[in-house]
Formats: structure tokens, sequence, C-alpha cells
């Protein structure tokens, strides 16, 4: 089965099992670890920021993050169809007790006037009766987007006004590293825009666990406390950073095969008739198309493609298509094909 559903079905190569068989381990909670450190390090050091913590998913450092950043009734300002809204289960709402002011954008990348617009919308009745805006929340690249890549002038003019405002500014950076290759533009230059911001091992990166939170010494001092209470703290985690560590040294620059890739499924696509790609130009591994021309809906379009050995997902009213280290140009091409037999089945159907 060719997996495109999503860039976190990515199995550890057999050269990542061996550093993970071989890793040096400790106490994680402790902060006895050395492969965990060392980790923590050269994040730390990749994204410029002083400190670092480890967890076992990005979803854990976005609760901890706000968590760390907010106070109960506060609002989080946080693009329409963020991860942080659209895929945690309300688990801000629960962990933080916070607000979410959803800002309405085309592909994930908003302006310093639709923060300006949230924030008017926030303080619409007299202080006393307003929640109190305090942090804003990019998501880098933006999955829902199609894997678009805030550019550093757009990230820095936003973070930057939020700042002026008095809010604090987090990024959910699970495709960091994508946005990275893409753009050409050092993690650390990105990160600088943020007070925080985390990076995921277990998609692109092809670990089986893992993501790092950075941001100040004090911050993270604060992180590690909720990340305790949230029963985030782990012992000999070492097997699961040197996964991490051998993904920092051997697949961030091979990001762009999959850019290549998702480009490469895009074009052909667009070629189809009855297939429409809502973005025919990915800026990285993510193509969101719609088969509604088809004359059958995602259901069953998805169903015919699984008996043809490729699996993709749904995602509102597309599907979605994600590449990885996993998927190799002549996969891509074997769907491809799979999709081309759908069409022509349900031409005839038509016809």
């Amino acid at each position: 089965m060719i997996l495109l559903t999503s860039d976190t079905e990515t199995k550890p190569t057999q050269a990542m099992r061996q550093a993970i068989a071989n890793a040096e381990v400790g106490d994680e909670q402790k902060g006895e670890d050395p492969t965990v450190n060392l980790l923590l390090e050269r994040v730390a050091d990749l994204l410029g920021k002083e400190a670092a913590l480890f967890f076992a998913c990005g979803t854990i450092c976005n609760f901890v993050a706000i968590k760390t950043h907010t106070r109960p009734a506060d609002v989080v300002l946080v693009e329409q169809m963020a991860h942080i809204i659209r895929a945690e289960s309300g688990g801000a709402a629960m962990t933080s007790g916070v607000l979410m002011e959803a800002i309405a954008s085309e592909k994930g990348i908003f302006t310093v006037d639709a923060v300006a617009q949230a924030l008017a919308r926030i303080a619409t009745a007299p202080y006393l009766y307003s929640a109190n805006p305090r942090l804003l929340c990019v998501e880098q690249t933006h999955n829902f987007g199609g894997g678009s890549v805030w550019q550093l002038d757009e990230l820095r003019a936003v973070c930057e006004f939020s700042q002026q405002k008095g809010l604090a500014t987090h990024m959910d950076g699970a495709r960091l590293l994508n946005a990275v290759i893409a753009s050409q533009t050092p993690a650390k230059d990105f990160a600088a825009c943020v007070d925080s911001v985390w990076i995921d091992f277990t998609k692109g990166l092809g670990a089986p666990i893992g993501a790092v939170l950075a941001g100040t010494k004090e911050f993270i001092a604060q992180a590690r406390r909720y990340k305790h209470i949230f029963g985030g703290a782990m012992r000999q985690a070492g097997i699961v950073a040197a996964g991490c560590l051998y993904a920092l040294d051997h697949h961030i620059e091979r990001l762009q095969e999959d850019h290549d890739n998702a480009t490469h499924l895009a074009q052909e696509l667009s070629n189809i008739t009855g297939i429409t790609v809502k973005n025919a130009q990915p800026e990285t591994n993510i193509v969101f198309f719609d088969v509604s021309g088809l004359g059958t809906d995602k259901a069953q379009f998805l169903a015919l493609l699984q008996e043809r050995g490729v699996k993709m997902g749904a995602v509102g009213n597309s599907i979605r298509a994600v590449t990885h280290l996993d998927v190799s140009r002549a996969d891509i091409d074997v769907a491809i094909n799979a999709i081309y037999e759908i069409a022509k089945s349900a031409e005839k159907v038509k016809n």
C-alpha cells in the first residue's frame, strides 16, 4: 500500500533503527538522559533559542506552550483552519481555559490588518467586559492551507505588530523545516520572530516519536512544570531522541524530494478531467484536490483508490495527499495512474 494520507506514515529507516538501538540513555525527567540533552542542545541552536524541552508529540507542545503563555479566560488569536483549532480535540480549552479568536485567510497566511481586525472584534465591549487577548499563534507550514509557507517578511510583520500590542507569539512549527527548505530561509530566522516554537520529528523527518519546544530559559522552565502536570515526563527517552538526532543529520535536505514529488503529483492531477487541484503549485509536500467533477463522492473515490493500492485521506470537501520519505517518484506515478483509471471509469459511467 502506498500511503499518502500523511507524512506521519513514515517508518524509521534501518539506519535510524540502528541509531535508536545504540542510544545512550538516562532519566529524561531528571534531565539526565545524555541523548535527549544533546537533542535539546542541537534544536535550541538550530532555532536560535536559549533552551528546549522534549515531548512525545507536537500536540502536547501546543498545549504546554499555550498554558505557559496564557491564563484562563485569555484569548488566543489563530488562523481559522489552524491545527490548534481543527485537529487537537479542543485541548487548549480544556487544559488552558482559553478562548480562540479565529482569523480568516485564503491559505493560512494572514496579514497585520487581519490581526488588527481580530483585536478590534475582541475589544467591542468596555474593558471590564472584554476578554484579554494574550497570544498569537502561527502555523508553519500551514497544513490545511496546502502546506503553505509563511515568508519571513510576512511572519515578521504580524509578529512584530502583535508584540507591540502586548501579545506573546507562538509558532506551531510541525513542518517548519519544510518551510526552511522551500524558502531557503534559516530556521533561526523564522524562529526569531516568535517567543516560542516547536518542530516535529515524526512527519517529514521520519522519526517514530518526538517533538521539541524551544524558547527562553524562563519560558522552558515554566513549560517543564506543565509538561509534568500533563503527564509528558519520560524516563529513558534517549532511545526516542536518537531517532530525532539521526533525522537532523540525514533527513532535512532530502525534504526537497518530497516537495518535488508533490509538485509532480499536482501537475499530473491537473491534467485529469474531473479533478480540480486546489493548490496546483504546492509550496511544500501537501496536495489538496476535489473529485466532485468525477461524479463520485470522497468516500467512494478513496475506496476505489485503496483497491488499487493507494491510500489518501479526506479533509473537509477535499482529498489530501502528503508526500514523504517512504514514497518514491515511482510510487507517485502509480498513484497518478490509479486516479487516471478511476477517472476513465467515471467517464464511461457518465456516457
